[in-house]
């Protein structure tokens, strides 16, 4: 929630300073980077609101808590960078090449950038520490974390920063540009590229958080070790079918048919599901649902959960 919340504050400053400077220096580039600064705001809004969402305890009607709101939310953040960052960019940047104008003064937008730049920095540092943090609890590489990580929040944050940053950077070369050449193609050229890359990082956050929505497995290695897991308690005799499924960075629902052996009592039966519950939980303590169903053996495995998504390298949450 705190990186997220430094980078709402950060872009709406940022949006506020780059607006006045375009209006001022007449720079399309920078009119481009204040509505990338303004969708990264609303983006950071709606991610707020995601969280606090996906917080809310499960009740009568939502038994299975509210945990896939948060990615119901962060799609339409990803909407939000979209429309009102990248496709504006996008207008904007057409109009400055098919309407070629002088230059205007760029020292203000030079400033502007330069202290966006800092504050975008720091508000990126954030998202990567905290992303750091939890890649190195998981064992894995930062770059592998974000890619696969459902935590979509944090993904966001980290790559809106960096677009930023990227943003800034071609927003500053079309100034010094057009302040060589005396032409506004350059700052059409810069307001082009800002828009392109945020349609590009609209899109990735789209597709991750649509994944979770429609519902994502975990991994087939944590699939694997949870299998082995219940084959460990005593009476279980095989798992016919097992399904899992990330509802939120740290919540998961396993089900599972399992066969127990045929001499096994009722009383033999519960004790070994709930011994089944501990392990799983011991196993990935993000589990917060195990639901388990005693079902006679067909005389063969797993079936098609565990052959579906082979080659999956996300991360368990």
């Amino acid at each position: 929630m705190f990186t997220v919340v430094v980078a709402a504050a950060a872009n709406f400053g940022i949006a506020v300073a780059k607006a006045v400077a375009g209006v001022i220096s007449g720079s399309s580039a920078m009119l481009s980077e204040a509505g990338h600064s303004v969708a990264d705001t609303v983006t950071e809004l709606l991610l707020v609101t995601a969280l606090r969402r996906s917080e809310k305890p499960a009740d009568e009607d939502h038994p299975l808590g509210y945990g896939p709101a948060r990615y119901i939310w962060a799609l339409l953040a990803s909407v939000a960078t979209f429309v009102g960052g990248g496709v504006f960019a996008l207008y904007d940047g057409i109009h400055a090449l098919t309407h070629d104008k002088e230059p205007g003064d760029p020292l203000i937008s030079y400033l502007v950038l330069a202290v966006a730049f800092l504050l975008e920095a720091y508000s990126l540092r954030t998202g990567l520490k905290q992303a750091a943090g939890e890649a190195r609890h998981r064992r894995v590489p930062v770059r592998r974390y974000l890619r696969h990580t459902p935590d979509t929040a944090v993904k966001a944050v980290v790559m809106e920063d960096s677009a930023a940053l990227a943003g800034l950077v071609l927003a500053a070369l079309g100034l010094l540009g057009g302040q060589l050449t005396g032409s506004g193609v350059w700052d059409g050229v810069a307001s082009t590229l800002i828009g392109l890359l945020l349609v590009y990082v609209a899109w990735v956050l789209g597709h991750a958080n649509t994944e979770f929505l429609i519902g994502r497995a975990l991994p087939r290695a944590k699939r694997d070790a949870l299998r082995r897991e219940l084959l460990a308690v005593g009476p279980v005799e095989d798992v016919l079918e097992l399904t899992t499924l990330v509802q939120g960075p740290h919540e998961i629902l396993v089900a599972a048919k399992v066969d127990f052996r045929d001499a096994s009592t009722a009383a033999e039966i519960e004790t070994a599901c709930e011994e089944a519950e501990s392990r799983l939980r011991a196993q990935l303590p993000a589990i917060r649902r195990v639901y388990l169903d005693p079902t006679p053996g067909r005389g063969r495995g797993g079936t098609g959960e565990d052959r579906r998504g082979e080659g999956d390298q996300g991360l368990s949450p």
